[in-house]
């Protein structure tokens, strides 16, 4: 329950509300090793502290990286820190990403938004050890042109040629020459084997959902299907009750689950 003391050394500004920070442990901090998917909180000193999953590279524990959108008091204080500032972390907490349970197979990475920010130490991870996978994808929404996370990262992945690259946005603007339309449109065409695919997403719930269908409709088996389901989380060890999921707490069963074990109370509005 106690936060370490850790500095930020560097901030990046990703879009107009978003901020990428990174962060090394203060003069009385220890550094952690952490798993893709799993989440840390993070304490503004005199403000709150509010859950964030890790985006770093899980090979580089010791530099810790979130992406945080300034959506309320404490993340838009977190969003106005700047480089030589100190706040505190408790963590990591919750369930990892399949990583090693999807050798072997097609991987497909879907992402809404903000949510590629979960996702992406399981794309590092995937990246490291590419020869032990099948054919990767990473299918990617967002708003708008303005709204995409990691660009410059995204390019280089791009050009590796061993991964299958897909954006889209909801709405383009002059200057854009990809897709536009919404994620599930780029999931329907994607050629992964669907006998043989693990599907990792991230996103807005609605987003999911609709991805989750299109997954099922490609032939994908609900428990090769593994969603992120940060939500109302406050305490991270599931004292408060506030991210409860029907019999689960999403601080301690999650963030990352299996499809197939929520699929009865994820189709349930307002759970």
């Amino acid at each position: 329950m106690v936060p370490r003391p850790f500095r930020i050394i560097s901030r990046h500004r990703e879009t107009r509300d978003t901020i990428t920070l990174a962060l090394m442990p203060g003069p009385d901090g220890q550094a952690f090793s952490f798993e893709p998917g799993q989440f840390n909180m993070l304490y503004l000193f005199g403000v709150g502290e509010i859950p964030v999953s890790i985006s770093g590279d899980p090979a580089s524990p010791r530099r810790l990286v979130h992406t945080v959108r300034a959506v309320g008091a404490t993340s838009a204080g977190l969003c106005g820190l700047a480089r030589g500032d100190m706040i505190g972390v408790r963590g990591p907490f919750g369930t990892a990403w399949p990583v090693a349970d999807a050798l072997g197979s097609d991987v497909v990475f879907v992402a809404g938004g903000l949510g590629l920010a979960p996702l992406r130490p399981a794309i590092y991870q995937v990246l490291s050890e590419r020869k032990r996978y099948g054919r990767v994808f990473l299918l990617y929404g967002a708003r708008g042109p303005q709204d995409i996370l990691y660009r410059a990262e995204l390019e280089r992945w791009r050009r590796r040629l061993d991964v299958d690259i897909d954006i889209t946005v909801d709405h383009a603007t002059g200057d854009w020459h990809g897709s536009v339309g919404v994620v599930t449109e780029i999931v329907k065409r994607a050629g992964f084997d669907p006998d043989h695919a693990v599907a990792m997403i991230c996103g807005p719930e609605i987003m999911m959902r609709f991805t989750m269908a299109a997954l099922q409709d490609r032939g994908v088996a609900t428990e090769q299907i593994y969603v992120s389901m940060e939500r109302n989380m406050k305490c991270a060890i599931g004292f408060c009750g506030h991210c409860q999921f029907g019999p689960s707490f999403i601080c301690k069963d999650g963030p990352v689950m299996r499809f197939d074990r929520i699929e009865n109370v994820f189709s349930v509005r307002e759970v």
